[in-house]
């Protein structure tokens, strides 16, 4: 049922962005990756390559693709182009990867070294800029050889943990402001208010991404902190139920489990178990996620409900997003967007994993 689920969502799924490079299609690439990994199944493959090849252009250049935007969110789908390059052998693909690292040699950065989130928001540190840039750095470095991305990139995010770390409540805020100018910033921290719960799982996200690809011996330095936050998100889900979009708040009059983040937490401590990176055990996750949030849709077959559409900090069209626990209750909630369709994929592949795994030990028995 899910693996149908997921052949007529990208049946029917249009470009995020009019067909602009973008994160939000990265997502569902990300999904692919992971399905097509745990699978082997050439449909996966072959979702991914009609997707990817859609957003290349002769140059190399990736459509509407601006690097001078310095928008850290553009570097995200970037890992399906060495995914790509990996199992085709193709250059074309490692040729467009190196537009976006070419972003990243000359991205702005903060004064502790963090790649700015994007170039019209100076001096600012948001946990999706970890998962959007700091994996496919890393991934680009180890294709091309070069040990000072790697590097680098591990430096960024210790001194990103370092910048967004809340003692009051053992989690990261949504993001830093080094400047302290935004309204949405404690005057003293930097940070933002509440804990929106995306947020977090794109910082789980991307830890375990990165353990996975640099091994235990170079992740040795963030493993502590990722072994503590895995361990604070298993402590924060709901009795008999799943995360809250603003995770620690479950007093908070109108907090509702939210979908995306909550596959986000499952993929992350699925792929943290495996890496010996969280001793919890997250068996049941998977499959109470699916029995909660895959619904009946009005149009027949199945959606993923209870998405948080979008969420930010700062002015956006003529609202301002001060960052509050009420304003990320404020948010639209849709079902189907990619953000959380594509971790969905994440999580289902690592739950296949999962379970492949321990079909040997099962058999022994």
């Amino acid at each position: 049922m899910l693996m149908e689920y997921f052949e007529t969502y990208l049946g029917r799924y249009e470009p995020y962005k009019n067909g602009a490079w973008c994160y939000e299609d990265g997502c569902i690439y990300r999904g692919l990756e992971c399905l097509h990994r745990a699978t082997g199944e050439a449909r996966w493959r072959a979702q991914l390559v009609r997707m990817v090849n859609a957003r290349m252009e002769d140059g190399p250049a990736l459509a509407g693709y601006d690097p001078n935007e310095y928008n850290i969110d553009n570097v995200l789908p970037g890992r399906a182009l060495l995914y790509l390059h990996e199992i085709t052998g193709e250059a074309r693909y490692l040729d467009a990867a190196a537009l976006l690292a070419g972003q990243l040699s000359s991205q702005p950065r903060t004064r502790s070294g963090v790649y700015w989130h994007k170039l019209r928001y100076p001096w600012q540190v948001w946990l999706d800029g970890l998962y959007m840039g700091a994996p496919f750095q890393i991934g680009y470095g180890l294709r091309v050889g070069d040990d000072a991305l790697i590097a680098d990139a591990l430096a960024q995010v210790g001194s990103a943990l370092d910048m967004t770390y809340v003692p009051a409540t053992g989690l990261y805020a949504h993001a830093v402001d080094e400047a302290r100018k935004q309204p949405w910033a404690n005057a003293e921290t930097g940070h933002s208010r509440a804990h929106w719960a995306r947020a977090l799982g794109w910082l789980a996200m991307a830890l375990v991404d990165i353990a996975e690809l640099v091994g235990p011996e170079r992740f040795a330095p963030l493993q502590a902190r990722t072994r503590a936050l895995l361990d604070r998100i298993a402590e924060l889900r709901q009795p008999e139920g799943l995360w809250l979009q603003v995770v620690d708040r479950p007093d908070l009059a109108g907090n509702y489990e939210e979908s995306s983040a909550s596959a986000m937490f499952i993929y992350a401590l699925l792929r943290g178990n495996a890496l010996g990176l969280s001793d919890g055990d997250p068996e049941g996750l998977f499959e109470l996620l699916t029995e909660k949030t895959l619904r009946p849709a009005q149009n027949g077959g199945l959606e993923f409900a209870d998405i948080c559409e979008v969420a930010g900090l700062g002015k956006f069209g003529d609202r301002f997003r001060d960052g509050s626990a009420e304003y990320y209750l404020s948010e639209r909630r849709v079902a189907d967007d990619a953000k959380g369709v594509g971790p969905l994929m994440m999580a289902a592949a690592s739950a296949l994993e999962r379970e492949q795994s321990r079909a040997p030990l099962r058999a022994s028995r």
